[in-house]
């Protein structure tokens, strides 16, 4: 049975519970919807395959992984043993993982190319690639994946100076790792929410070029994640341009026909499946005192200063909310100043202490990283039937729709 058949709607699951901790509203069906947008458009490329590795940091909600798994995505990004374990013990050998954190223990590549029958890893150092040599015996079945530095002046969220090697001075390196590698690969990640599809032709310009300086075939394209999704003050243009400008610069590229290309999409899959309902405990002039802040689920409003799409819902029998709005800011329930949020978030200008407010596009990246602070980590998680507060993908189902009405 389809899920919208027995799934409660969250004004519902909020009348009903009246929730004194706060509440994450998983929706099953916009996590299919962006799996199949991603399996279906990314897969158009005029080379051997391309793969889609969804990128377990972003959010590794038990339920969550399930729904993508069950949407079809098998191959999952990981970056530490404790994802390495949870995807095994989900999926066991139906999935199929990637180590794409360029440093790692020693007892990480161990456990997981022998224990796990992980093959592929990421690097960006000779350092590196030694570590991997002699933790794995020399093997001779590994993919091993160049990280590349590249540029990400087009990011929300900068993720260039903490991993990756210059392309400038990675032709030794490509040559060396191409040596031990049964499947080379280059890498990069042109940074968190990236508003500009032409940062992924330069990466992708930029491997062309390290590639053809080390005369060296490539096996494997991995264009990393960065493929964004929309807030407010950040509406990128839509995915498919992202998919036309890589995979027309693959052509530019030149690179060889049995060329992989990989992705490893996370914000882009799970943000507008997941909202955060908070509750206001207190209210001073413009700033609103919620049940959760930014060392819970709201890290990245509080930094980097995201703005997310939100809704006020009053229970019934109170005086209804205004139609008239007003920007406020929010503080989080723990005792540390460095817990606010400046927003704007546009509210009905008489909200109070009481109401709630359901927070979008928190599907990626707050779960994952909420703290026990001040002990204020309780939390609990519905699944729902309604629709994401906004959406990059309900506009192309409506045009597809429109389309077939057409046809």
């Amino acid at each position: 049975m389809d899920d919208k058949f027995h799934l409660n709607s969250v004004e519902r699951e909020v009348f009903t519970l009246k929730p004194s901790v706060p509440v994450y509203f998983i929706r099953p069906a916009s996590i299919k919807r962006a799996a199949q947008f991603f399996l279906e458009n990314f897969r158009s490329f005029k080379h051997e395959s391309s793969d889609v590795l969804y990128s377990v940091k972003s959010n590794p909600d038990v339920a969550v992984l399930k729904h993508l798994f069950d949407s079809g995505i098998k191959h999952f990004d990981v970056a530490s043993l404790a994802e390495v374990k949870l995807i095994n013990e989900l999926f066991g050998n139906e999935a199929k993982m990637y180590f794409m954190h360029p440093i790692k223990s020693r007892e990480a590549i161990f456990e997981a190319y022998f224990n796990h029958d992980i093959r592929d890893f990421s690097l960006d150092s000779f350092d590196e690639l030694k570590k991997i040599l002699e933790v794995t015996n020399n093997a001779r079945d590994l993919g091993l994946h160049l990280r590349l530095a590249v540029s990400n002046s087009n990011a929300a969220i900068k993720l260039s100076g903490k991993f990756g090697a210059l392309p400038s001075k990675s032709v030794a390196l490509a040559r060396k790792i191409r040596s031990h590698a049964a499947r080379f690969g280059i890498c990069f990640h042109v940074g968190s929410q990236c508003m500009d599809p032409l940062e992924y032709r330069s990466a992708i310009l930029a491997t062309k070029n390290v590639v053809e300086k080390a005369g060296i075939k490539l096996d494997v394209l991995d264009v990393g994640g960065g493929f964004p999704s929309f807030y407010p003050g950040m509406a990128p243009i839509a995915l498919r341009s992202y998919f036309e400008e890589i995979s027309d610069a693959v052509v530019q590229a030149n690179f060889d026909s049995d060329c992989k290309i990989w992705c490893e999409p996370g914000r882009a899959l799970v943000a507008e499946s997941g909202s955060l309902l908070v509750r206001v405990e207190g209210k001073k002039n413009s700033m609103l005192y919620l049940n959760d802040g930014t060392y819970g689920g709201l890290f990245d409003a509080g930094f980097p200063g995201f703005v997310y799409p939100v809704r006020a819902i009053r229970i019934k029998g109170r005086t209804p909310l205004s139609a008239n709005t007003t920007s406020f800011g929010f503080y989080g329930p723990t005792c540390d100043s460095l817990d606010s949020m400046k927003g704007p978030f546009l509210l009905p200008e008489n909200i109070s202490e009481g109401d709630y407010i359901e927070v979008g596009q928190l599907g990626a990246y707050s779960r994952s990283i909420r703290t026990d602070f001040n002990g204020f980590n309780k939390n609990l998680q519905i699944e729902v039937s309604d629709e994401p507060l906004v959406s990059m993908y309900q506009e192309v189902e409506e045009e597809q729709a429109v389309a077939i009405c057409q046809k």
